[in-house]
């Protein structure tokens, strides 16, 4: 008989994270950016699809969702999701900075924590402009400084002091925590207006075993010092850094949770 397979990072991603965290910032971006009936909504990196899946009703049958993102794995988790009422989405691969896409072609382009991880930040917000129709949105959401979220600068920390690397390499999903450069990074993409807001948002997460390595493998997934480590040096490492953050883990310990607030800027720029 086969054995089960593990799941892979982008279930874990939907199961343990998405319910956790980004349902909870999904529900804010939206709120910030109002989508109508009948508009044509954009979702940019949009990993197992929870933005889409939420906008859907919103928009109603009369308008149209597309999701996109460059993880062919992240997109069969979304197409695996049920549907949801309202509009149809349409999952597409590809990248933000080249979307594939026709000018003039949505009304709301959305980006939940994904613009920090762009190659090229300034080419993806020209990208969003061009797809926008006239006095369409874009709505993206960033973290706040690290500084804030005391549970990722614990791991943040010793991550780093594991790699031997500064802190800033490590901890990149707070890399754009700077209200006045995404300002400025909206502006020089030629958007008529920008407003940056801050918001906050509660996470729960459940089974508190889990989260300390859970929050390594993902904080950590996109520096390629920590994406070489594999075997007993890669558990070595987890065990590690989750003894060191433990005590950090058990201050936002409620019996079978952990809960702790976390910090957004979210800029409404209007093309």
């Amino acid at each position: 008989m086969n054995q089960p397979q593990a799941p892979n990072s982008a279930e874990t991603y939907q199961h343990y994270f998405v319910p956790a965290m980004f349902l909870p910032w999904a529900k804010v971006l939206l709120r910030c950016a109002a989508p109508k009936p009948g508009e044509r909504v954009l979702d940019i990196a949009c990993g197992t699809g929870i933005v889409a899946r939420e906008a859907a009703p919103s928009v109603e049958a009369a308008g149209s969702v597309a999701a996109l993102d460059i993880n062919p794995a992240m997109l069969a988790v979304a197409r695996a999701q049920p549907a949801p009422q309202g509009a149809a989405i349409e999952w597409r691969e590809g990248s933000a900075t080249a979307l594939p896409f026709p000018d003039a072609s949505f009304d709301l382009a959305l980006c939940q924590h994904g613009l920090q991880f762009f190659p090229d930040r300034a080419a993806a917000l020209r990208e969003m402009r061009r797809v926008l129709a006239p006095g369409g949105r874009a709505v993206v959401m960033v973290l706040q400084a690290l500084e804030r979220h005391p549970m990722f600068a614990a791991l943040g920390e010793s991550v780093a002091r594991h790699l031997g690397m500064r802190v800033e390499d490590v901890m990149v999903p707070f890399a754009m925590a700077d209200a006045d450069a995404l300002r400025a990074l909206f502006g020089g993409a030629d958007f008529a207006r920008v407003e940056v807001r801050e918001e906050s948002a509660d996470m729960s997460f459940a089974e508190p075993e889990r989260f300390p390595a859970m929050a390594i493998v993902s904080s950590a997934a996109a520096v390629p010092a920590f994406a070489k480590l594999v075997g007993p040096a890669r558990a070595e490492m987890i065990a590690a850094i989750g003894r060191e953050i433990a005590p950090t883990v058990q201050q936002f310990r409620q019996v079978d949770r952990i809960r702790f607030p976390m910090h957004a800027l979210v800029a409404v720029a209007t093309a």
